[in-house]
């Protein structure tokens, strides 16, 4: 799937689990990026991608659950490859009524095998998220959202927060989110590059303490 030439990344985060540190693996993380691609009348179109950068750790079934809160009254119109596990309270939308309007979403991985047309590169592993130093082809999920009620300009459009990040007897707690460089695709055979309009990343640190700024040992 070609990406559109304009692009925003929005933010940077650093999550940790409540575990031992790991010496082998001392920069262990899981990178999440949200490439805005485009925008539309109440909002935009964003690409959100996971990288699992830990060596050795993997999210095994049923998968991962990845977690934000809107800044505003933001809802999803649509998405492809994940979904939202609870539509939540649409009453506002009585006849055109969107995927999610959960304030505090809650997405998962679609299944292999679901139709083509609800498919987005990287997606539908069921949940499964292999780690870079084990699998580095299968270490990175992907979906793609329309979101609403969120602005569609540089100066009205918020990143979510609190992010979160389950798997299978995991629990990860993350950074505030901090602006980063636009993502780069290629488009025209590889001859012409084009750049998100704004990007937001999140990083998921698996092994260090609570309090992940300063990275402590518990």
């Amino acid at each position: 799937m070609v990406l559109s030439s304009l692009s925003i990344i929005f933010a940077l985060y650093s999550c940790a689990v409540v575990v031992a540190y790991d010496i082998f693996d001392p920069t262990a993380n899981i990178t999440i990026t949200w490439d805005v691609i485009s925008w539309t009348p109440d909002g935009y179109v964003a690409v959100v991608k996971m990288n699992n950068y830990q060596m050795y750790r993997q999210i095994t079934s049923p998968g991962w659950t990845l977690g934000w809160t809107w800044a505003k009254k933001e809802v999803i119109w649509s998405i492809v490859g994940a979904q939202a596990t609870d539509q939540g309270d649409c009453k506002e939308f009585p006849s055109d009524i969107p995927h999610s309007c959960d304030k505090n979403p809650r997405i998962i991985d679609m299944q292999p095998g679901v139709p083509y047309n609800q498919q987005f590169q990287n997606c539908c592993k069921g949940g499964i998220l292999s780690s870079m130093g084990q699998d580095p082809a299968n270490s990175i999920a992907a979906f793609h959202l329309s979101v609403g009620n969120s602005g569609n300009t540089y100066s009205t459009v918020s990143p979510p927060g609190n992010f979160s990040l389950l798997g299978p007897a995991q629990g990860y707690t993350c950074s505030p989110v901090s602006l980063v460089p636009s993502s780069v695709s290629l488009t025209s055979g590889g001859h012409r590059k084009t750049r998100a309009l704004s990007k937001f990343h999140d990083s998921i640190r698996h092994n260090f303490a609570l309090r992940w700024q300063d990275r402590r040992v518990e």
